[in-house]
């Protein structure tokens, strides 16, 4: 027993350090460096598929919607453009159903305009007269 414990002396000595083969800490550089191969890839792929056939990214040309409007937790109306055809169509969970043809397309409506800054009311002048009417 005591013959073991010379012999392993020895090489207890001549063993490395405990951690001198662990790798090193990655440098400020790599970490970036991969972040920008990380992002790389990702805008990558994107670009790959957008170019592959059938993505969902493009919408259909000639296809468009109109109008929606919920009549139901999962039902809905809505008014499809089929090249210069609207058609008035009922999708519900179970399916799509054709409604009705519209002899003539319906008026685009204008979009939203955003209120203008110069025609808001002035906000001190409004705090100073509810404050005043409130004491």
């Amino acid at each position: 027993m005591i013959a073991l414990l010379a012999l392993a002396a020895p090489a207890a000595k001549a063993a490395a350090p405990v951690g001198q083969h662990a790798a090193s800490t990655p440098s400020m550089f790599g970490a970036v460096f991969m972040l920008l191969v990380v992002l790389g890839l990702i805008i990558g792929l994107g670009w790959v598929l957008k170019r592959l056939p059938g993505g969902a990214f493009r919408p259909a040309e000639g296809l468009k919607v109109v109008a929606s409007i919920n009549v139901g937790a999962k039902e809905r109306v809505v008014v499809v453009d089929v090249n210069g055809q609207q058609l008035l169509l009922g999708v519900t969970a179970g399916g799509i159903s054709a409604l009705h043809t519209l002899p003539e397309p319906l008026p685009q409506t204008p979009a939203p305009a955003l209120p203008t800054l110069k025609h808001l009311p002035n906000f001190a002048q409004l705090l100073s007269q509810k404050l005043r009417k409130d004491s």
